[in-house]
């Protein structure tokens, strides 16, 4: 199957440029200007479209095995192909957890047989994913494994996280650190700030997130691991990775779409709005932005965590924390911070494509003689969020009803069509 996406503007090299793509049997065979229409079995009009290199995103939760009712491998990477993400990485938040080889390979199955775009999943840090007790056997698990993480739960003890560290740095992989001490926590659901007080909600310190930040950062200088950490929120965890950085500690960082584009001034009495972490304050969303225009956050990550319908109908106290966020997480980027002016079309695109995919070591570039691993973009698309199109299994998004600006019309997988929009 031969074919070409004609008139597109082609992100190359950090900037865009007026060219066509052609993709001969899944191989990206051209980019350059006029290519003849002639010998080509499809020939997609994509003038005044972008061309980006796929989507990725490390960290995306699939339920499979284990919790197939909230959303099955096949629901998410469909959900993630109409995204515009041509691969994920998958958290360990499964049954069972991907703490032995054994367990791995039930998910790797499932993975072989259902997934519409490319998974990696995760390995969990500890037996059980439980973040204490006793570490998993990261030794084995590594060639399966894109890293390690036990997200959803932070590593509790200082000596535990070292000997994960020390590990991990001599297979060679990174820690995706969940970053919660839950001796800070004190029953807490939503952000301890001005909405908990204003409706007798219980709070969650932003301590509870930073200060395991402060002693991992610590423990990766010690250590020389790959540092990796999980969906940011808080403008303390912002300034402790910026100096990190500047230290010269191999540390990385995630923030999602909610914690940029959200403050707790805007939470609703709905599960719609209940994460983990919370959605913060106003000040920790600025230093959220600050970070992302400076380099000091590396990536934007959806933490796309889909629940039943029940599950998420039982307001901010009583619902399970985590949102969907694959089929919205590029509209509402563009939206609200590129077409605001806050970042460059450009920025968005190192943000969500090339510096995950760098990190990570996924193979996304968009260059001939590569699997074509790409969406389309049509930037000047608009439409208001819908739950009930999503294929996601999950329908519960803080964005239900905005007004957004730009979406994926065709997304390429290994080579594949994964999704295009009829």
């Amino acid at each position: 199957m031969k074919i070409l996406l004609k008139g597109g503007n082609v992100y190359e090299n950090g900037s865009f440029s007026k060219k066509d793509v052609a993709v001969n049997d899944g191989i990206v065979s051209e980019i350059s200007s006029n290519i003849s229409v002639g010998d080509f079995d499809i020939v997609f009009d994509v003038s005044d479209k972008a061309i980006l290199p796929g989507f990725v995103d490390v960290h995306v939760h699939l339920r499979e095995p284990g919790f197939s009712y909230k959303e099955t491998i096949e629901s998410g990477t469909l959900a993630a192909a109409k995204g515009g993400y041509c691969a994920v990485c998958s958290m360990p938040n499964l049954n069972p957890a991907p703490d032995s080889v054994e367990n791995i390979m039930v998910q790797k199955k499932l993975i072989d047989e259902g997934a519409k775009v490319r998974v990696y999943p995760y390995a969990a840090i500890t037996v059980g994913r439980k973040g204490r007790g006793e570490l998993a056997d990261m030794e084995s698990l590594s060639g399966h494994a894109v890293a390690f993480s036990d997200d959803g739960t932070g590593v509790q003890t200082e000596k535990l996280m070292e000997e994960a560290m020390i590990k991990a740095a001599s297979l060679d992989k990174i820690i995706a650190a969940h970053c919660e001490d839950e001796s800070l926590l004190f029953g807490g659901y939503i952000h301890d700030g001005e909405y908990a007080k204003a409706h007798g909600h219980k709070g969650i310190s932003s301590e509870s997130e930073w200060a395991q930040v402060r002693r991992d950062i610590s423990l990766a200088k010690k250590t020389g691991v790959k540092y990796h950490v999980c969906h940011i929120s808080t403008k303390e965890t912002v300034e402790l990775i910026r100096q990190a950085k500047a230290d010269g500690v191999d540390i990385t960082c995630e923030t999602a779409p909610h914690y940029l584009v959200l403050s707790d001034n805007d939470l609703k009495e709905s599960g719609a709005f209940k994460m983990n972490p919370p959605i913060r304050s106003k000040s920790d969303k600025e230093a959220l932005i600050e970070g992302i225009k400076d380099g000091t956050i590396d990536m934007i990550a959806t933490d796309h965590a889909p629940h039943s319908k029940e599950e998420k109908s039982k307001g901010l106290e009583k619902s399970m924390m985590g949102i969907v966020g694959l089929e919205t997480a590029f509209g509402v980027l563009y939206t609200h911070l590129v077409q605001k002016g806050i970042i460059t079309f450009e920025r968005l695109v190192e943000l969500m494509s090339i510096n995950p995919a760098k990190r990570f070591e996924i193979d996304n570039e968009l260059k001939a003689g590569k699997k074509a691993n790409l969406t389309v973009i049509d930037t000047k698309a608009q439409y208001t969020v819908k739950p009930s199109s999503f294929l996601s299994k999950g329908r519960s998004t803080p964005f239900e009803g905005m007004h957004l600006t730009g979406e994926s019309i065709l997304t390429f997988s290994d080579g594949k069509i994964a999704w295009r929009k009829k």
